[in-house]
């Protein structure tokens, strides 16, 4: 079970697993706003609610913008898992500008792709195929994007997310 953080502002900081916010409530670090009341902690000592939304005690700066780091991960997330030549189901990621040709690492040259399209398109561009972007890759933005695990918010979390927005 994961666990949303939020600053004294009520930004959301990170996603932590619930042993570890359950030591941060424990510490006196953080207070609990939302919790998991049919799934508590069991321990020898007792029973604990297990959290599933907290806030901090003091105020921690939200970091803005930072760059998004590349990964395989991050660009078929991007694309929605759609081949950005043909639309269909992507599972690999393809350099618009081969690499053999000088392409870089960029999340502008980076799309997802399907396995078909990746193999007969090879190490040409898409003009030389005569075929065309859905869309024009670029890095993406936002605040699902900078804090780690925010990438799969669960539904009880949707109006704290709200709220930072």
């Amino acid at each position: 079970m994961r666990t949303l953080v939020l600053n004294a502002g009520y930004e959301p900081l990170a996603v932590v697993s619930f042993k570890r916010a359950l030591m941060l409530v424990m510490n006196n670090k953080a207070t609990v706003i939302r919790s998991d009341v049919e799934d508590p902690v069991w321990s020898a000592n007792g029973a604990w609610e297990r959290p599933s939304v907290i806030i901090l005690a003091r105020y921690v700066r939200t970091p803005y913008g930072r760059a998004v780091p590349i990964s395989r991960r991050g660009v078929l997330r991007r694309d929605d898992h759609r081949c950005a030549y043909c639309g269909k189901s992507a599972s690999t990621i393809d350099h618009v500008m081969p690499r053999s040709r000088g392409g870089r690492d960029t999340w502008e040259n980076l799309v997802a792709c399907c396995l078909r399209c990746n193999n007969v398109k090879s190490d040409r561009t898409p003009a030389e195929m005569g075929w065309s972007l859905s869309f024009t890759p670029r890095m993406p933005h936002g605040r699902s994007w900078t804090v780690r695990g925010f990438d799969r918010p669960l539904p009880q979390w949707d109006e704290y997310l709200g709220l930072a927005a």
